[in-house]
């Protein structure tokens, strides 16, 4: 499935499933067919983005580190920062021009 969030903000950002997924359990929300994102709940949300990104850039060091990792452990094989970003950045702009986000509209 594809989503496609708008904002009067910024540009329209689709994403597959997979990483909506993803992201919406690091917002602690669940995924709805329709749904907003309010600008009083864009703050909070951004910071969970945020944080989780910064987590994952972490283990990826330290993955890095392990040289002596076994083969059969599962690599991560995409960034979230790389594949959160333009969702982060929709949502960064939309707060500053205090506009929701919105999805399936």
């Amino acid at each position: 499935m594809i989503y496609q969030f708008r904002s009067k903000a910024g540009p329209d950002v689709i994403m597959l499933a997979d990483l909506t997924l993803r992201i919406f359990d690091i917002l602690g929300r669940p995924i709805e067919p329709r749904g907003i994102l309010t600008v009083e709940q864009l703050p909070a949300y951004i910071t969970a983005l945020e944080t989780a990104i910064l987590k994952d850039l972490e283990e990826r060091s330290q993955t890095k580190d392990q040289a002596d990792e076994p083969k059969d452990k599962p690599k991560l094989a995409d960034r979230l920062g790389q594949r959160a970003y333009p969702f982060l950045e929709l949502m960064k702009q939309s707060k500053a021009k205090d506009e929701p986000v919105m999805w399936g509209v």
